[in-house]
Order: structure tokens, then sequence, then C-alpha cells
């Protein structure tokens, strides 16, 4: 079972028009904040971009932003998600171009959003010179109600488009989020099978599939149910590293990444079986660490491995492999389906390890054991002498230790530690994070007493 975050009970409005005509503008003021990618090149959203905002206080709304529909030359697959997100919506916010004036391709969209006999409000953006108002008269000959002229890019007009939403939507109410539903980042570079991944475990053709590199741009959360459980899977755009990504939209989907990471709990890192861990995937690795978060590496399009490419496989695993500290590994295969349902129960297992809790006493232990196991350095003509150590947080696991002195960041010591607590509590694909504070012995006694 599948379900959009609070779908079932949020009226929807689908934002749509001609490539480049500000819808993405348009979403991102409504929802109150920098969600959709905003680039002058038309064709930039090509995903359907979902948030949940208020239409007024306490009215909360399901906002689609969609990619520009166009009359022919549609080799992406863009117009179908179009209309599928319009079959879904409660009401329509049709956009045109008010500096380009009334063309054929508007007329078009007029026609389809007609035949759906759903609210429509057709919105003439870009208004802000007098001379481009002046012209939107024109829009009358499509037929629909009293076009409102907005400026998305300055914010001006949408109080009115507010008021005519609110006179056309249902009534609703937002649940609440349920408590700890496990949130799965789910990221690789462009072309791995990311989105046929999130094709499969929804089981419908939510996201946009195609063999061009770098189709999927836009963020999507969708929930899902497996067997009584709840998931929110966030689809992300290709991370790449930053030194091959300038001056596009792809850049900034690689920030936009980037933010969807802090957001998870889990993040699932999709590699190609037959390219092997490339300097890509790495970087990607790295990123998942820096942002503290527990990994799963998903090793898509099994089926497709070959002696030559196991091989290579073989060769560059341990690099990814010491980055993310051992972490669980998937093979599947997401378009044929083979092995995508072991995904719950290691993201599962994976999560409570992220969300663990040690008993104070049993840390003692552990890092005693260790610490006896191999002796610990001499830091100025001084040797390093543990005290005591405390839990701080979870998710990641933190751990604070006091010693007679601190333990620089990249100190080999350090590392030892955050290893042997790593095995000891079964944590691989985890980070562990230590704090090493210096205190004074004779503090550290009083303290004890």
């Amino acid at each position: 079972m599948t379900q959009d975050p609070a779908s079932t009970i949020l009226p929807t409005v689908s934002i749509v028009g001609r490539p480049n005509v500000g819808k993405s503008t348009l979403f991102n003021r409504l929802v109150g904040r920098r969600q959709a990618i905003v680039h002058d090149e038309p064709g930039v959203t090509r995903d359907r971009n979902v948030a949940v905002a208020e239409l007024e206080p306490g009215r909360p709304v399901q906002w689609i932003d969609t990619g520009g529909l166009v009359a022919e030359g549609d080799l992406l697959g863009i117009n179908d998600q179009v209309r599928e997100a319009m079959r879904e919506s409660d009401a329509i916010l049709f956009v045109v171009d008010a500096r380009e004036g009334l063309v054929s391709g508007d007329r078009d969209i007029a026609q389809e959003v007609r035949r759906l006999g759903k609210p429509v409000i057709l919105l003439v953006n870009k208004t802000e010179s007098r001379g481009a108002s002046g012209s939107a008269v024109e829009f009358h000959e499509l037929g629909l109600r009293d076009p409102l002229l907005v400026a998305a890019e300055h914010g001006q007009g949408f109080d009115a488009v507010r008021e005519r939403l609110a006179a056309a939507l249902p009534q609703s109410e937002l649940e609440p989020a349920p408590e700890g539903v496990p949130r799965v980042a789910i990221v690789g570079r462009p072309n791995v099978g990311k989105s046929s991944l999130v094709n499969r475990i929804l089981g419908e053709n939510r996201v946009l599939v195609s063999p061009v590199a770098g189709t999927t741009r836009d963020p999507i959360d969708t929930m899902v149910e497996r067997g009584g459980k709840r998931y929110v899977f966030v689809d992300t755009a290709g991370i790449r590293r930053r030194a091959k990504v300038t001056g596009t939209p792809e850049d900034l989907a690689v920030l936009m990444a980037r933010r969807q990471l802090e957001r998870a709990d889990v993040a699932l890192l999709v590699v190609e079986a037959q390219q092997g861990i490339t300097s890509s995937d790495l970087a990607i690795a790295g990123a998942i660490w820096e942002a503290g978060r527990a990994a799963i590496v998903v090793v898509n399009k099994w089926d497709l491995l070959d002696d030559l490419s196991r091989e290579r496989l073989d060769m560059s695993w341990p690099r990814l492999e010491e980055i993310l500290s051992r972490p669980p590994r998937l093979n599947l295969s997401a378009i044929h389906g083979r092995g995508v349902e072991k995904l719950f129960p290691a993201i599962d297992a994976l999560r409570d390890r992220f969300e663990l809790r040690v008993q104070t006493a049993e840390l003692n232990r552990l890092i005693e054991r260790a610490v006896k196991s191999h002796s610990p350095p001499t830091l100025n003509h001084r040797p390093w002498r543990f005290y005591y150590s405390a839990q701080v947080s979870a998710a990641p696991p933190t751990f604070m230790l006091f010693a007679n002195r601190a333990l620089p960041i990249r100190h080999p010591y350090r590392r030892y530690l955050e290893n042997r607590l790593r095995e000891e509590l079964d944590l691989g694909g985890v980070p562990v994070r230590l704090v090493v504070r210096a205190r004074k012995a004779a503090e550290t006694a009083k303290r004890s007493r």
C-alpha cells in the first residue's frame, strides 16, 4: 500500500502551464519555502514536486508543481505526469505568461483543463510592468473565469489567488504526522536507477523514469506502508561532486539533495553493479557520512552483472566500505523487483541501531576494555588517560569521553575507539560520534565520590 502524506484528507491543487511561465516560482511562494528548482531554462521541473502548506491559517492544502505541458517532442513523458497530477487535483492553477501573450500552447492546455470539469483558476503571471498587465485582457479568449494578475517573482496578487482557492476547495484537516516514521533518502549518481527503485517500491509510475541522465531534479516525499509499518521515502536528484556541476540546474539539485540527507534517518546509496564503485559514488558516501546518516548500499542492476564487472565491483568495494564503516549491502534489480522487499527489514534494523542508546555502565565497560586492549597514545609527552564516558544523544549515537586531555579530531586512537564501539554495538553503516573533553584528574575524582 502506498500513500502520499495526508493525501486522503487534504485537498490538492496542481499548478500547470507551458514550460517557463513561472510555475515553480509560484509554487515556492504558495508553500512559503524554496522547494522547487527555479531556473530560466525551460523544462527544469520534470517530476511532480509535492508539498503540504496552509492556504490560510488552519487550512492545509497539498500543492503539486508540474513540468511544462508541450504540444510535441515530449520525449521524457512529462505530459503524462502533468495529466496524472491534474486528475488527482481538486482545483487547478493554470499559469500563462503576460510578457509572451496568448499563444497556441495556452489554448491547447485550456481545452484540456476545461474537459476535466474541475475548478480552474487562470493566473496571468509576470504582470509587474504596466505594459504586461495591460496585455492580459487577451487571455479572456480562453473562456475561463476572469483571470487573476500575479507577479510570482515579486509576490504580487497572491491574496486574490488564496481567496479564490479558498472558495473553490473543500475544507480539510491535517492529521498529525505519525511519530517514529523512518525517513529514507534515496541518493546516488544520475542514471543508476533511483527513480526505478522508487517506482518499484510504490508499485506505480509515481516518479518520472527516463534513460537520460539527470532527469530527476526535484525532491518528492511519499509515504509507504509495508507490514503495518510506515516509511517516508525521499527521492532525491542525483548527487554529483560540486567540481563536476557548475552553472546548471543540476547544480541546484545537488544542494537540495544534500538538504534531503539532513532530513533523513537512513540513506540508500544506489550504485550500479556493472560500473563498480566510482569516484562519484565515493563522494556521495562522504556526503552521507558528513551528514551523520545511517547508510545502506543498494547495488542495483545486479541481474546484468557479468564476470568482468563483478571483478570490478569487488575490487572497488573496500574503499566504499571504509568510508561508510561496513554498511549493509543489498543486491537487487529495481526494474524486475528482485530483492526490493529486503529493503524494509534492512531499514528497520539499521534505524534501530541509528537510534541506539547505551547504558552508562555498559558504555564505560566497553571503552575500558578497548583501552586495555590497545594502549593509549602519548600526547605532549604525557600518556592519554581515560576517566569515564556517557552517551549524550542518539541518531547518530554520540558519546562524550572525559580524559586528561582532548584527542585531535583525526587522531588514529579516536578512530580506533569509534571502530571498537561500532564493532561491539553492531553499528555497521552507522556513524559513531565521539566528543573527547579534557578534565583534570582532581575534578574527576571529586565527581566520582
